[in-house]
């Protein structure tokens, strides 16, 4: 993974973006066409610079995350694409290294409260059941 690559594919989606940007004065029939167009661009520009950063395990293990869970693997990328534009990652995201990222992302999900309930499971104690009677024979 070059420097040079993550560029191109950084200027590729700049690009798309402002041309869809420009064409917003056109016909308001259209419009939705334009925002299924630009939205396609967007996902095929994510797909590349994805493609360039994760070694292959890595992008198996996100599209896993992605049928579970869409929102943290919604994060996970963006910070992965973040990082990436910055210059920050050398090289390829290891499989290691996206667990230790997704145990990053939902320790500050649980820190800002957003994680789902947890669940406590009480049970009763003294209650006659059922199965008590098998231990009588």
């Amino acid at each position: 993974m070059s420097e040079a690559d993550l560029e191109e594919a950084s200027l590729k989606a700049r690009r798309a973006q402002l041309q869809q940007q420009g064409g917003i004065g056109g016909a308001s029939g259209s419009s939705s066409g334009q925002e299924d167009q630009r939205k396609e661009q967007e996902a095929e520009a994510r797909a590349s610079i994805l493609a360039q950063i994760l070694h292959p395990e890595a992008a198996d293990r996100l599209g896993r995350i992605r049928l579970v869970k869409e929102s943290r693997a919604i994060d996970v990328e963006n910070r992965l694409i973040m990082l990436a534009r910055s210059g920050q990652l050398r090289a390829k995201v290891t499989e290691a290294q996206l667990k230790d990222m997704l145990g990053a992302v939902a320790e500050n999900d649980k820190r800002e409260g957003n994680a789902g309930p947890d669940v406590v499971i009480n049970r009763r104690k003294g209650v006659w059941d059922d199965d008590d009677e098998l231990l009588d024979l």
